[in-house]
């Protein structure tokens, strides 16, 4: 099964995803920062959850904000936020933890959590999810099965390229059923040479010469006729964010490449292709902004 959605003119409206985790956060970082340092460091991810938002009121335009637990925690007036502007509110899972790392116990403890979180400080269903780091592949497939348990419709967790982090090269591209009730919707990416090339946003979109990214999301919609999956994080637009000491050179380049053009690119994306919520172009069956049942 693959779906999309047509505007009114035959135009594709594709997927716009945030993935609302501070810059502290992300996985690159774990060998440099503790888990127990978290609520010492500077939080700046609701200053720019906030120009997002003042963002996508100017392009009328709305998107998917995959949220973790541990950031609607401790800003609930953050998530308000999200939904009074009719945004869809999805689960990240509670503390950013590889689904990949964690026994099937502990990821159906930590889904569960962030989804009763997250539905009880909106008053909505939370019917999508995104692994951290992409982090569902050929070793954990039982994931899907506690997805589809804890009353998720949609994942968005697959990355079918190859990738020294994460990656299902094999899988399908396109939005398809893993379980009764459940579908896996991954991240585009673009056909090419008999690969797939990832095409879908954060750090290859900050890497690339935007004309490349758009030309492949063209691609996508004129070609597989389908709609693409876009995401980025908050820390992306944030030029100011402290500099981590003692990194990699590879996790350097990786986390700061071209953040500093990324916003201008962000407001070019939005104005050259129509987008929406995962919800309303791949669950067209669902009342938009259900509240919780």
């Amino acid at each position: 099964m693959s779906l999309s959605a047509h505007g009114a003119e035959g135009a594709i409206t594709n997927a716009l995803t945030i993935d609302v985790e501070d810059y502290f956060q992300v996985s690159a970082f774990a060998p440099y920062i503790a888990r127990s340092e978290w609520d010492q460091r500077e939080c700046r991810v609701e200053h720019n959850v906030q120009r997002i938002l003042e963002l996508l009121r100017q392009h009328q335009t709305q998107a998917t904000f995959f949220t973790l637990g541990w950031i609607a925690e401790r800003y609930p007036a953050l998530v308000r936020a999200i939904v009074a502007d009719g945004h869809e509110l999805a689960s990240h899972g509670y503390g950013h933890e590889r689904a990949s790392d964690l026994s099937e116990q502990a990821f159906a403890d930590d889904i569960g959590r962030a989804k009763k979180l997250l539905e009880d400080l909106s008053g909505k269903a939370v019917l999508g999810y995104r692994a951290p780091s992409f982090s569902i592949g050929t070793g954990n497939l039982w994931a899907f099965d506690c997805l589809a348990a804890a009353g998720y419709r949609y994942s968005s967790s697959i990355y079918p390229i190859k990738h020294d982090h994460y990656g299902m090269p094999d899988a399908p591209r396109f939005a398809h059923q893993v379980r009764e009730g459940l579908i896996e919707v991954p991240v585009t990416t673009l056909r090419m040479l008999d690969r797939n090339l990832p095409a879908s946003g954060g750090g290859y979109f900050r890497l690339l010469p935007y004309g490349v990214s758009r030309w492949m999301f063209k691609r996508v919609n004129a070609a597989d006729r389908q709609a693409a999956v876009f995401y980025f994080h908050p820390w992306e637009i944030d030029t100011g964010q402290p500099r981590i000491e003692g990194l990699d050179r590879k996790s350097r380049f990786r986390h700061y490449v071209n953040i500093d053009r990324n916003y201008a690119k962000l407001q070019r994306l939005l104005g050259d292709f129509s987008w929406g919520r995962m919800d309303q172009i791949f669950l067209p069956d669902q009342q938009a902004g259900a509240a919780v049942v």
